[in-house]
C-alpha cells in the first residue's frame, strides 16, 4: 500500500516553532544551534529536530562558516522555498491571530454588557 502525499497536509506540518525558527533564520543567518534555543527559548534538541526537518524539506540550507575554527559552526538561511513557506506561514498566522483578536473584542463587549446590567446589591451577597 503506497502512501498519497497531500500538499496542503505537508504545509499543515510546519507547526509554529518551525515558523518561529524560519523567522530568526530570515533576519539572522550567521547562528548556531545554541543561539537560537537561546533566542526562541526553545530546547537545543528540539531546535536541532526542526532545522533537520527544515533542511530534509527544501526549505533551509545550512553551510560551514568557511573562515571559521569551529568546523561545527554553520550558517542557516531559507532557500526560495523557505521564503515562499515563511510567506504563507506569516499570512496564515496573521488570519488566525486576526480571528482571535475578533472572537476576543466580541466576548469583551459582551462581559462589559453583562457587568453593566449587573446590579450593585447582588455583588455584596
Amino acid at each position: 500500500m503506497t502512501k498519497k502525499i497531500d500538499k496542503n497536509s505537508e504545509k499543515e506540518n510546519v507547526s509554529d516553532n518551525d515558523f518561529l525558527v524560519m523567522k530568526y533564520l530570515d533576519n539572522t543567518q550567521k547562528t548556531s544551534q545554541r543561539e537560537l534555543s537561546q533566542s526562541l527559548n526553545i530546547s537545543l534538541g528540539k531546535i536541532n529536530y526542526i532545522l533537520k526537518a527544515l533542511i530534509n524539506k527544501g526549505i533551509v540550507k545550512a553551510r560551514n562558516f568557511k573562515n571559521s575554527k569551529n568546523k561545527r559552526a554553520y550558517a542557516y538561511y531559507l532557500t526560495s522555498k523557505g521564503i515562499q513557506e515563511k510567506t504563507r506561514m506569516t499570512i496564515s498566522f496573521f488570519n488566525r491571530k486576526s480571528q482571535e483578536y475578533d472572537k476576543l473584542k466580541k466576548e469583551l463587549i459582551e462581559l462589559e454588557k453583562e457587568i453593566k446590567n449587573t446590579n450593585p446589591k447582588d455583588l455584596d451577597e
